[in-house]
């Protein structure tokens, strides 16, 4: 019996490209279920293929320690329950080592984008993604806000962890992460991806601004230039699958001043004013320049405070020159 049992685990493991031991993990709890099924067992059991026997141990909790004890069942009964379980549950069994090992490929991509079709969108507008031989689940806080997802769309994701929930593996996807933004500029931008230009931080309100903080060591390298590409040749790809978000890319300045006059692109500081003790600075923009330097529902400048880490309060020329006589 065990000796058939072996030959059919090589044989299994060869078909289905699996390691030996997943193979005859998932056959040993194939006939452990059969075996507690059978004799009504609630007992965790301990299957063992030894070399001319099916040897069968109760597993007992006591005192946080486990004991076993070896089952009270005849090897004919045992050899015909392994025979049976081999063609009900081995199969069942298979398929959850499969999907594990699934998974488990799965989580060295964490961090990575990943590729997959919307199967289906759930009552809490959750969306199931199928990525080949598992599905991940992009949440509806993870999802760009004015984006519709429909049954059978490609989807380009983050896979932002793997993970178990009740016993199950479980991959969480998201668009809305900066670290999406990131990978995606290093996809399109060779030089990112070599580390010829450095992405110092980036932020974003998702599907409606971002804000990219660039640098070089190369002084013949334009770190802006090259991310942007001829006539926003890298960065409007990127911003076309991020449904339209505008991508401000910005060089980096070790200045504090220079930073914060950098940070409200596209609009043009004409003035400024830090008060470094508490970080803080006053910025005057032309009047007709301020809806753009603060930007719809105030993006623009919530997104200049968070890259800089600085509180950056925008005012108009005039406004700006009233607080200074006030003063």
């Amino acid at each position: 019996m065990v000796k058939n049992l072996k030959k059919l685990i090589e044989q299994v493991a060869k078909d289905k490209n699996l390691p030996e031991w997943v193979v005859e993990r998932s056959l040993k709890n194939a006939i452990a279920i059969a075996i507690r099924k059978d004799r009504r067992i609630r007992d965790e059991l301990e299957v063992h293929l030894e070399e001319d026997q099916i040897r069968v141990c109760v597993l007992r909790k006591r005192n946080g320690e486990v004991d076993k004890f070896p089952l009270d069942i005849s090897p004919e009964d045992v050899n015909r329950i392994a025979a049976h379980a081999a063609k009900e549950e081995f199969l069942k069994e298979l398929e959850r080592a499969e999907e594990e090992r699934g998974y488990l490929e799965y989580l060295e991509k964490e961090g990575d984008v990943v590729f997959g079709i919307v199967r289906k969108v759930t009552e809490d507008g959750d969306v199931i993604v199928d990525l080949g031989r598992v599905a991940g689940i992009l949440p509806r806080k993870e999802q760009i806000r004015k984006e519709d997802y429909k049954t059978g769309m490609r989807l380009k994701a983050l896979l932002l962890s793997v993970g178990k929930k009740r016993g199950k593996y479980e991959l969480i996807l998201s668009r809305t992460h900066p670290k999406f933004l990131k990978k995606l500029i290093e996809q399109e931008v060779p030089e990112v991806g070599k580390g010829d230009v450095v992405i110092k931080a980036i932020v974003r309100e998702p599907g409606e601004r971002a804000k990219v903080l660039v640098s070089s060591e190369d002084p013949k390298i334009d770190p802006v230039g090259v991310v942007v590409g001829v006539k926003g040749s890298r960065i409007n790809p990127i911003s076309q699958e991020l449904a339209g978000e505008r991508i401000d890319v910005i060089r980096w300045s070790s200045d504090d001043e220079e930073l914060i006059r950098r940070s409200l692109s596209p609009a043009t500081v004409s003035k400024i004013r830090i008060d470094k003790e508490n970080k803080r600075a006053e910025v005057a923009v032309p009047r007709e320049k301020l809806s753009l330097a603060i930007g719809k529902h105030g993006v623009n400048v919530k997104l200049a405070n968070k890259i800089t880490g600085w509180y950056i309060d925008v005012m108009s020329e005039e406004d700006f020159e009233a607080l200074t006589k006030l003063r």
